[in-house]
């Protein structure tokens, strides 16, 4: 409730079809404060919620997202800044519900896929998430101007492929970045490449010569956390 009262909170999620009262309350409030309301089963809100403190309910009846804003713009995204993943080109919706779970996971502050795809594909990647995107902006656009509004904005594009030169560490994921990850088979295009500041290889030793995308960006989403910490 506090950081409803605060306005702090951007995102409300209420556990659905549940009578209590307070959650009237709650919906009232944010309805009153124009905030967005989600709803979710018990067992979503319940695996979304910090361990309960003494005195404090096992299962949560509410959970308030802070900091993040789940609505804004494609715009408002780049004029914010922080740290921005570009699919670039990734084909298969599995992968890319992958990648929002786990950006939104690791406290990433939105999403940009280049590859268009019907509202039915766009309802598999959703599922594939696991819904994580009700909770960070998510936009569909091309490469060419997803680059185009990092570089207006004094954002640095670090690009993983393994034409790179330096390991994750040794990049600098800090301050405001666009962080790009390639398509399951081709790789980073040609375009993104050249416009890098900073391009990482992953290091292997095996005889296969690529990660699967997955890894790529667990890797570096956890490596952001590090250093941003």
């Amino acid at each position: 409730m506090a950081a409803i009262h605060s306005g702090e909170a951007t995102l409300v999620l209420l556990e659905r079809d549940n009578p209590e009262p307070r959650l009237v309350e709650i919906r009232n409030l944010c309805d009153e404060k124009d905030i967005k309301v989600e709803e979710g089963s018990r067992t979503d809100v319940w695996r979304m919620s910090l361990p309960a403190k003494d005195g404090e309910p096992e299962h949560p009846l509410a959970l308030a997202l802070v900091g993040r804003k789940p609505n804004l713009s494609l715009e408002e995204v780049f004029e914010s800044g922080g740290v921005i993943w570009l699919l670039d080109g990734v084909q298969y919706a599995t992968n890319m519900g992958f990648c929002i779970r786990t950006a939104e996971v690791s406290g990433a502050d939105a999403i940009i896929i280049s590859n268009k795809m019907s509202h039915s594909e766009r309802s598999a990647v959703k599922g594939s998430s696991m819904r994580a995107t009700r909770f960070i902006p998510i936009h569909y656009t091309e490469t060419e101007n997803a680059l185009k509004l990092a570089k207006e904005n004094n954002i640095r594009v670090i690009v993983a492929e393994d034409v790179g030169t330096i390991p994750p560490w040794e990049s600098n994921l800090t301050g405001d970045v666009l962080i790009v990850i390639g398509a399951e088979r081709e790789g980073v295009s040609q375009e993104c490449l050249d416009a890098a500041d900073q391009i990482i290889r992953l290091p292997m030793e095996g005889f296969i010569p690529s990660y699967n995308l997955q890894v790529a960006i667990s890797t570096l989403a956890i490596e952001a956390i590090r250093q941003r910490e």
